[in-house]
């Protein structure tokens, strides 16, 4: 049975080159970066140049790149870091309800410990409400956290608009980026944004899991969640994972070079699954902003009266896998906390499926899942019914 992975929101597929790389470096660089020796000067020597692979996207300052596990860690150190180290300037942080859960529970422990959060509603496109966010931001507001594009729905927030308005009200807040899903895939437009922080993960773009970064605007003061050695300037302590490090490296150089080609780009295959769906006579409704104003490789739709579980495993049968929503909370009962925040009725929420495409998918197997995922919506629908 062929299979159609297009789940690429939750994880990606290593490249190739990505899995050799990890191996060679795993087998034959398995010094420490911090001892003075030959070998260790060589497990360095691959962690600065996964550094200055990364630091490419964020106008060549090396310095700025601080590695982490993953995206969640780079929010924690982000949030709690930022909020911690400035506590002393004011009490109020400003985020978004359509955040991912690593954001969101990092404001939620904040508030547990005295600070004061604002959640900002967005409207039915997923966009927050500027006008909302301008009037919200005082002098007591140290943190502002908003994500660039949304893991579930693919909203872009038009963070060239936000970050100026952040800073004209109160220049020393600080503007934390969650990247994770348009690190390589968007321009990391950092002065226009006139951001502070952003959080990238390896594994969303075909690199391994166990890495990731945050880059952080030189000048900018964080507490660190950690304390151990003095590695990744004093932020991030424990001997760096040489192999994954190099591993992310990689993976957002291939990735960069391969949306600059645009051979078959992402967005091209996303409507070309929806306006196939919609050929097959399938009743199904786009969430968040219509497929050609979103993310090119985010598709949320709902097919209602078809539970989404449902649905999710009667396609996974077929060869398909896709998501009920964000994989960090997908397995639990409750709808999707980003889908609540758009007020969709129950019947959406109930049945809305993730399909999110990457480089590893092409027309001819896009088109192929898209009559099959309309087949087996019409033999569930006689189920159901």
């Amino acid at each position: 049975m062929q299979e159609f992975y297009f789940d690429n929101s939750a994880t990606t597929r290593p490249y190739p080159e990505v899995v050799e790389q990890i191996s060679k470096v795993a087998g034959e660089n398995y010094g420490n970066p911090s001892a003075m020796h030959e070998k260790g000067l060589e497990a360095e020597k691959i962690v600065k140049e996964a550094r200055r692979r990364i630091a490419a996207f964020f106008r060549n300052r090396e310095k700025e790149i601080t590695f982490t596990s993953g995206g969640t860690e780079a929010n924690n150190l982000a949030i709690k870091g930022a909020a911690l180290r400035n506590r002393q300037r004011g009490n109020h942080l400003v985020t978004s309800e359509v955040e991912h859960p690593s954001v969101l529970n990092c404001f939620r422990y904040l508030e547990q410990i005295g600070f004061e959060v604002t959640y900002l509603p967005v409207n039915e496109k997923g966009l927050v409400n500027h006008d909302r966010l301008k009037d919200l931001i005082s002098d007591k507001t140290i943190l502002v956290s908003i994500m660039h594009v949304n893991n579930e729905i693919g909203t872009i927030q038009p963070l060239e608009k936000i970050g100026p308005l952040i800073k004209k009200k109160n220049p020393g807040a600080l503007f934390h980026v969650d990247a994770v899903q348009s690190f390589t895939r968007l321009p990391m437009a950092i002065n226009d944004w006139q951001v502070d922080l952003v959080s990238c993960s390896a594994h969303k773009i075909h690199g391994p899991r166990g890495a990731g970064c945050l880059w952080i605007r030189e000048g900018t003061l964080l507490q660190p969640l950690l304390h151990g050695g003095g590695q990744e300037n004093e932020l991030r302590p424990g001997t760096e994972n040489v192999p994954a490090i190099a591993g992310f490296g990689l993976a957002a150089r291939l990735t960069g070079e391969n949306y600059r080609k645009k051979t078959t780009p992402p967005g091209n295959l996303k409507l070309a699954f929806y306006r196939k769906l919609q050929h097959c006579g399938v009743e199904v409704y786009v969430n968040g902003p219509p497929p050609e104003d979103s993310a090119e490789h985010i598709l949320n739709i709902s097919f209602p009266g078809l539970p989404s579980e449902m649905f999710l495993h009667a396609l996974e049968e077929r060869g398909i896998y896709v998501s009920a929503g964000s994989a960090c909370h997908s397995r639990r009962p409750e709808p999707s906390h980003i889908l609540q925040a758009l007020k969709l009725g129950k019947d959406r929420l109930e049945s809305a499926l993730r399909f999110s495409f990457s480089c590893y998918n092409n027309e001819q197997e896009t088109e192929a899942a898209a009559e099959i995922t309309a087949e087996v919506a019409k033999e569930l629908k006689s189920i159901v019914n």
